[in-house]
């Protein structure tokens, strides 16, 4: 049966990969949803406008979307479909896209709830990646306690002689 750990880093895997690759989508095509791709496009404008510098090396409203989209497809992909150290590289480079994201609402002035979806799905990457972390780490803490502990049974023996 699998561990606890392993199930928790698969549903999140998944259910991350899924709306990343849905949202991602939306960001590219109009085919999901008109209105939605819309609101995306009329974001990423005052995005681009807040960020004078991004126009300066060329990077247009219209660019800066499909790069943000095509990295959360992409990524959303491998977290949904690729097994092992690619999701958490996946992971770690969704994390800082809703960083970006973050960082793009609040440099306009958004309120909360335009954001709040950001937040939330920042805080979710965070915790499977310091999961996914934690696991990898476990059995190197336990290998090196059983050490400690012969070291310690080696000692008293001697103390005992």
């Amino acid at each position: 049966m699998a561990s606890p750990r392993t199930v928790t880093i698969v549903a999140l895997s998944f259910a991350l990969g899924l709306f990343f690759v849905f949202m991602g989508t939306i960001k590219l095509t109009p085919r999901l949803s008109k209105d939605a791709y819309s609101e995306m496009k009329r974001a990423y404008k005052s995005y681009a406008k807040a960020l004078p510098g991004l126009k300066k090396i060329g990077i247009s409203s219209v660019l800066l979307r499909k790069i943000i989209g095509s990295l959360e497809v992409g990524c959303g992909v491998v977290l949904t479909l690729v097994p092992g150290r690619p999701k958490d590289v996946a992971n770690f480079l969704l994390l800082l896209v809703m960083l970006a994201v973050l960082f793009f609402h609040q440099l306009v002035g958004d309120p909360l709830k335009r954001y709040a979806h950001a937040l939330v799905f920042g805080i979710l990457l965070t915790c499977r990646l310091l999961i996914a972390r934690q696991s990898d780490d476990r059995p190197e803490r336990e290998d090196s306690r059983e050490e400690q502990h012969l070291n310690d049974q080696e000692k008293n023996k001697v103390k005992q002689s």
